[in-house]
C-alpha cells in the first residue's frame, strides 16, 4: 500500500478537480473558508471555480505530549475548544499538562491571526452556506473544531469538502456537518501527504499571496476586504508601434491591478465591441486592468483580406504588447490575451511567439483552427468558450483543444449562439474568464 500511485499532482490540482464536486453549491452564493495552511491552495482553486469569496479560519491541533503528530483535540478562533476527552484519560494527561498545551497553541494562533489577517475581519458567516476546506483529513479534531466555530458565528450550513480521507469518514462525521464532500476514501490511508506527489509545507508568504490575490477578486459587496476599484481610471490611449501605424485603445486601470488582459477582436469588430468592453467591464471589477485596442486602422480595414490574416494580426498584437512592456504602469504586471472569433486566432498565435511571456488566453467563440500550426506550442493555459448552440464553432474547438499541449479547458455556455446574445450567455463568459484569469494571472 506504501507504493501506491499518489491522486493528486499537488494541492491547486486537487482543489479544481474537488470544486468540480461542489459546483451544485454555486447558486447559493457560499463563502469557501480555507484551514490554513495546506487548505488554503485548495480553498483558493474552489473559490476561484465558484465565483466565491474566500477566508480562513484558524484551528490549532492539539498534539498530545511526547507525541505531537497525535491530535487530541483542537482550537479554533472564538475560543472554541474540542478535545477527543478519552484519548485525553488514557494518555494519563493532566489538566494542567492540558491547559499550558491549549496557551501554547492559542499564542501560535494569534500569531497566525496577525499575519495572515492583519487590521481586516473575517467575513460574516451569518446565514451563509460555509464550505470549509482542507488538503485531507486524517482524525477530523480539526475540522470539527472549525465547524463549531462557523456554527458559533451563525452560519446556515456547513459543508465540509477535502480531496482525501480514510474510507468512512463521510459517515463518521456526517453528524458534525451538514454535509461531507470527499473526492477519495482510499484504503491503506496512512497519511494526507501520501496522496499528493507534491506535498511540501507552504510558507507563509504563499498562504498571504494566496490570499491577497483571492481578496483583489472579490466584489467590494461580497468581500469588504477585497479592495478591487469600483471605478477604474479609464483613458485612451495611442500605441505608437516600432514598425507600422499608430492603433487608438482604451485602456482601464484600476489602483491595484492584479494583471491586464489584452483584448484582440474579432473580424467586423473593434476596440468598441459591447460585448468585449461587457467583459472587460466585469475583469475590472475583479480587479485586472484591461486593454481594448483596433488591431488595425480604418484604412486597413478596407481591405477585407487584412481582417482575416491571422498572421497580420499576430504580428499587431505581439508589438502591442511589447508596448504594454515598456510602459512603466504596465511593464510588470502578468498578461493575459483575450481573443474573440480570428482575434482569439491571433491571440494564440502570439502566445506561442512569447512563451510563458503571456500567463493565460481566453477565447471566445474563437477560430482556434485558424491558428492551427501554432498550437502545439502554446504553453500559457488557455480556456476555449463556446456557445452550446454554436455547433460549427463547437467543433473546431473541440478539434483544436486536441491539438494543445498546454492546460486546457473547453467551455461549452448552453444554448448561447455565436454571438452570445441570449439572455445571461454574456455574462457566462465573463464569469469564466473571470475565474480563469484570476486562477492564472496572479501567481
Amino acid at each position: 500500500m506504501a507504493n501506491r500511485p499518489a491522486l493528486f499532482t499537488d494541492r491547486r490540482e486537487a482543489g479544481r478537480r474537488l470544486a468540480e464536486l461542489l459546483e451544485r453549491f454555486r447558486d447559493e452564493k457560499p463563502l469557501v473558508i480555507a484551514l490554513p495552511r495546506g487548505g488554503v491552495p485548495v480553498g483558493f482553486e474552489v473559490a476561484a471555480a465558484l465565483a466565491a469569496p474566500l477566508d480562513i479560519l484558524l484551528v490549532r491541533k492539539l498534539g498530545a505530549p511526547f507525541r505531537p503528530e497525535y491530535g487530541i483535540g483542537a482550537i479554533a478562533e472564538g475560543g472554541i475548544r474540542f478535545v477527543h476527552e478519552r484519548d485525553v484519560e488514557l494518555m494519563g494527561i493532566g489538566e494542567r499538562e492540558l491547559e499550558a498545551l491549549v496557551a501554547e497553541e492559542s499564542a501560535e494562533l494569534e500569531r497566525r491571526q496577525l499575519l495572515y489577517r492583519g487590521e481586516s475581519e473575517a467575513l460574516p458567516v451569518e446565514g451563509r452556506t460555509a464550505i470549509l476546506v482542507d488538503d485531507g483529513i486524517a482524525t477530523g479534531g480539526t475540522a470539527v473544531a472549525a465547524g463549531e466555530a462557523l456554527r458559533a458565528r451563525g452560519a446556515a450550513r456547513v459543508v465540509l469538502a477535502v480531496p482525501v480521507a480514510p474510507p468512512g469518514t463521510e459517515e463518521r462525521l456526517a453528524q458534525a456537518f451538514d454535509e461531507v464532500v470527499c473526492l477519495e476514501q482510499p484504503h491503506g490511508f496512512f497519511g494526507i501527504g501520501q496522496f499528493y506527489v507534491d506535498f511540501g509545507q507552504l510558507e507563509d508568504a504563499e498562504v498571504i499571496a494566496l490570499l491577497k490575490a483571492a481578496h483583489r477578486r472579490c466584489a467590494p459587496a461580497d468581500n469588504p476586504a477585497a479592495g478591487a476599484d469600483p471605478h477604474p481610471v479609464e483613458r485612451p490611449v495611442e500605441i505608437e508601434l516600432t514598425s507600422g501605424p499608430r492603433l487608438a485603445g482604451d485602456l482601464r486601470l484600476p489602483a491595484q491591478p492584479a494583471g491586464l488582459v489584452v483584448f484582440a477582436h474579432g473580424s467586423g469588430s473593434s476596440r468598441l465591441s459591447p460585448r468585449n468592453r461587457q467583459v472587460a467591464e466585469a475583469l475590472n471589477g475583479s480587479g485586472f486592468a484591461t486593454l481594448l485596442f483596433d488591431l488595425l486602422t480604418p484604412e486597413e480595414e478596407l481591405d477585407r483580406a487584412n481582417v482575416f490574416d491571422i498572421g497580420l494580426l499576430a504580428e499587431r498584437l505581439l508589438a502591442v504588447t511589447a508596448w504594454v512592456g515598456a510602459e512603466a504602469q504596465l511593464g510588470d504586471l502578468p498578461i493575459g490575451y483575450f481573443g474573440a472569433s480570428t482575434g482569439a486566432a491571433a491571440a494564440l498565435r502570439a502566445a506561442a511567439r512569447l512563451g510563458d511571456g503571456v500567463r493565460a488566453v481566453v477565447s471566445r467563440g474563437g477560430r482556434p483552427d485558424l491558428a492551427a500550426e501554432s498550437l502545439e506550442a502554446v504553453v500559457a493555459p488557455t480556456l476555449l468558450i463556446v456557445g452550446g448552440a454554436d455547433l460549427q464553432v463547437l467543433e473546431l474547438n473541440e478539434a483544436a483543444a486536441r491539438l494543445l499541449r498546454c492546460e486546457h479547458e473547453v467551455a461549452v455556455v448552453p444554448g448561447a449562439t455565436h454571438l452570445f446574445e441570449e439572455p445571461g450567455a454574456m455574462e457566462r463568459v465573463a464569469e469564466l474568464a473571470a475565474e480563469w484569469f484570476f486562477r492564472h494571472l496572479h501567481l
